[in-house]
């Protein structure tokens, strides 16, 4: 793939998704199957926009079936992923619609709370689609009506998934297909942080005061669909909460309003600043000790300690009728690490959520801060 990215100063080349692969495999493996022609090159357009035109490899052709491979390319960014075959084959099948399934090297969900249902294929939602819609065009542009079953195998997937964090998430077996732009675009920790710095300096050059900042996709989601405000007075930090209220800070914000999911922002009442798992994840000892602050008896403590997402999490202290007093008190001590990091330099505040219940929590001032936001931006519009 010849995409590149500039970051802090250094040009890098962009590679594509799991994601990307599979729905590219499984284009050329319906091609194959409808027409009895063997694909060389396949072209997949991905979420983001960009076209790839992609080799395709290991091809068979049967009367009943066809199959090919994508090799996964991560660009310059470190994947364990990066050079691994992802297969799809295609079949006829007598029920109308196209059903996709997870094969060899494919991960099983086996626990709630994840973007699939338990015993479904770790395939995600927006490469599930990728996958679907690109058999379909296949199949207008052949005249075929009837039904596809497509499988997404990756050979090599139970032995990779060994280096993930795929079996403390509960998917066994291999690993996910992933990607929500179908596109990797590699990035240094530095360079990261560098252009979180860029974006809250140029926000600052537009007089804005008050600023949102969200970890991520889920945040910026939840700000614009629940609160009704688009991030355009605000940035995505990533992991790098820490170091955006430092910039905050630096560059004379008055007011910072952090808005994420309870994931992530849990790990914060820790006073953990980096939320990638590899720093801490602290997310259960957290919420079990405010969980028995709150009268949870010590066997509630040692099942929350069991629960590998936050949502399994919340719905075990719901049935113990905990939810709301843990999460005010992990509000509090979010307040308090915010406002400790801070140095009391700035107004301060936090709302958190969750993908299955909404609104979960918030500090003190949230609500006042969200006001300054929405106030803030009528100014400037």
């Amino acid at each position: 793939m010849e995409e590149y990215v500039l970051k802090n100063g250094k040009k890098l080349r962009c590679g594509y998704t799991t994601g990307s692969c599979a729905a590219a495999a499984a284009k050329a493996a319906v091609f194959m199957l409808l027409t009895g022609c063997r694909a060389e090159e396949i072209t997949l357009t991905t979420p983001k926009g960009v076209v790839l035109n992609l080799e395709v490899q290991d091809a068979f052709i049967s009367q009943e079936k066809a199959s090919c491979a994508i090799q996964k390319d991560s660009g310059d960014d470190p994947d364990v992923t990066h050079g691994v075959l992802v297969y799809a084959q295609a079949q006829k099948k007598e029920e109308p619609g196209i059903s996709v399934e997870g094969g060899q090297g494919v991960g099983r969900v086996t626990k709630e709370g994840l973007q699939r249902p338990v015993g479904a294929a770790a395939i995600n939602p927006v490469p599930l689609k990728m996958i679907t819609s690109a058999a379909e065009e296949v199949c207008r542009q052949q005249g075929y009506t009837g039904g596809l079953e497509i499988i997404i195998s990756i050979p090599k997937g139970e032995e990779l998934a060994k280096k993930t964090y795929n079996p403390r998430l509960g998917i066994v077996g291999g690993i996910s297909v992933l990607g929500t732009s179908g596109i990797v675009e590699p990035m240094s920790e530095a360079a990261l942080i560098e252009t979180i710095h860029l974006e809250m300096r140029v926000l600052a050059g537009q007089g804005v005061q008050y600023l949102l900042v969200t970890p991520g996709n889920y945040g910026e989601d939840y700000i614009r669909q629940v609160l009704g405000i688009d991030l355009n007075q605000g940035v995505k930090c990533s992991n790098y909460i820490g170091e955006a209220l430092d910039y905050a800070v630096a560059q004379g914000f008055r007011g910072l309003l952090l808005v994420g999911h309870i994931g992530k922002i849990v790990k914060v009442a820790g006073g953990v600043m980096n939320t990638h798992s590899r720093y801490a994840n602290c997310r259960m000892e957290i919420l079990a000790a405010h969980a028995a602050m709150a009268g949870a008896g010590a066997q509630t403590a040692r099942r929350l300690m069991e629960c590998i997402t936050t949502d399994e999490a919340l719905a075990l202290l719901e049935q113990e009728n905990l939810q709301a007093p843990v999460m005010a008190s992990v509000a509090k001590k979010i307040e308090e690490a915010l406002t400790y990091r801070t140095h009391g330099e700035l107004q301060i505040g936090a709302i958190f959520f969750s993908t299955q219940q909404a609104a979960l929590g918030e500090t003190s001032q949230a609500q006042e801060l969200l006001q300054k936001i929405q106030s803030q931006r009528q100014g400037r519009g």
